[in-house]
């Protein structure tokens, strides 16, 4: 029997996408994982919980055709008193609300109990008041819910981070019926505080399947829930033809270039690489080292350490750059590094995406021995691996690819044809549009 399809070739149902911000710069592996299900056929409609901060985009967001429905404005909680916020938010989501209760009065008010229970089950003492925050995320749920329900053809949610927008999808599912899944990234997974309690256990039980970017995530998330079954590994897909170095006709500079690309936090570990840099200028090595990214919390520190480290002819904090621009620079630089750290509350990268693509882009690499960094690079094969918040072994390991080209260049095309392998883009879509089709045949649709 031949599989129903659109006019256009395309598969005739929708997939909702549910997610906090978009786009945004820093989540490329988001913006690339859209436009390559939208390139094999599948119909998405995406829900951000927030407007954009930053204009500046990927080539990638221009290509995405998917309609993008922003949710109504909701302030933070935090600082709010809630009868106050009420009074200001609930007439933005009331005739959505209205409307489910009349669609599904039973399941409305099962939900909205659960959302309560929820707010006064997660305090962190008996005492303090309730999460606010799940209350929030239920008003939000309703918007979505009513919109996927009046579109008449979604078949499934799915949500990027196991916190707000997990939550967001599964209060969603519940009032619409429709099965979600969600895909788990790094620090929400790892900070008990973004799933307070039992809360990732609940989601990864309800969820019709849940995706993770490493096998180091997987294996976690299955110990805390192992009686499910549905936890998949799906790597960050990359588009091997875009970061290519035969698209790129660069080459590295005279004075040799360390790169590194991240945003300003503490698990990136670029106080380190800076410590790094001080031991290879007091030991006579030529080169510059550039830090690109979005700045955050340690950008004062790192200012603060290169100064007094007398290191600001060496090395430099940029802003983050796109795609097209990065693409350049990858192309130019002798070593990519990146000395992603654990840090104190458990917040770590899993596989970090520039690290794929400099190594797509031909460049040999240097990180740490943590998370999911190894199922990628394997020592001395196809890049360097140090153990983590240790400068003098990142500086040693700096030092062996600045002083040896050829081993740059073995690491280098070995790193490319560990890309092309595992994480190119067509291979990873297909396996999460898989995992779609089954939720869809699957037919887990809940009665009206």
């Amino acid at each position: 029997m031949m599989k129903k399809v659109s006019k256009d070739g395309s598969d005739p149902f929708e997939i909702a996408y549910i997610i906090k911000e978009f786009p945004r710069l820093s989540e490329t592996f988001i913006s690339n994982e859209i436009y390559q299900l939208e390139q094999i056929g599948m119909r998405l409609r995406l829900f951000s919980v927030k407007r954009p901060g930053i204009r500046k985009n990927h080539g990638t967001v221009d290509r995405i055709k998917s309609p993008i429905i922003y949710l109504p404005e909701a302030s933070s909680l935090s600082e709010s008193h809630f009868i106050r916020w009420l009074w200001v938010h609930f007439p933005k989501f009331i005739k959505d609300h209205v409307r489910l209760f009349r669609l599904r009065p039973r399941h409305y008010l099962r939900t909205l109990k659960e959302a309560v229970q929820m707010s006064l089950r997660y305090r962190t003492w008996f005492f303090d008041r309730p999460k606010k925050v799940f209350i929030k995320e239920f008003l939000q749920a309703g918007f979505i819910a009513r919109q996927v329900i009046e579109a008449g053809n979604i078949r499934h949610l799915h949500a990027h981070f196991c916190h707000g927008a997990t939550t967001i999808a599964m209060f969603a599912g519940r009032l619409s019926g429709i099965p979600f899944s969600f895909t788990a990234h790094a620090k929400d997974i790892y900070l008990q505080k973004l799933n307070p309690g039992d809360l990732l256990q609940i989601k990864i039980k309800e969820a019709e399947f849940v995706v993770t970017c490493t096998e180091a995530n997987r294996i976690y998330l299955k110990s805390l829930s192992p009686e499910s079954n549905s936890v998949h590994t799906i790597y960050h897909g990359l588009d091997t033809t875009l970061f290519s170095p035969e698209e790129e006709k660069g080459s590295p500079l005279v004075t040799p270039l360390i790169l590194s690309v991240g945003r300003f936090v503490e698990k990136k570990g670029f106080v380190h690489l800076v410590r790094a840099c001080a031991i290879l200028k007091e030991r006579g090595h030529p080169f510059r080292c550039r830090i690109i990214g979005e700045a955050d919390e340690q950008s004062p520190l790192l200012k603060e350490l290169i100064g007094d480290l007398g290191l600001e002819k060496i090395v430099s904090l940029e802003e983050a750059v796109t795609h097209e621009a990065l693409k350049r620079i990858y192309a130019e630089c002798a070593v990519f590094v990146l000395p992603c750290q654990i840090v104190e509350n458990g917040d770590r990268d899993g596989i970090p995406n520039v690290l794929v693509e400099a190594m797509s882009m031909r460049r040999p690499v240097v990180s740490t021995m943590i998370s999911g960094i190894p199922e990628l690079i394997e020592h001395r094969r196809n890049g360097l691996l140090v153990p983590q918040k240790d400068p003098t072994e990142l500086a040693l390991a700096l030092e062996t690819l600045l002083k040896d080209p050829d081993l740059r260049t073995l690491l280098g095309t070995a790193a490319r044809r560990r890309v092309c392998t595992h994480f190119d883009s067509t291979k990873t879509t297909q396996a999460l549009r898989a995992l779609f089709l089954s939720s869809i045949k699957g037919g887990r649709l809940r009665p009206l």
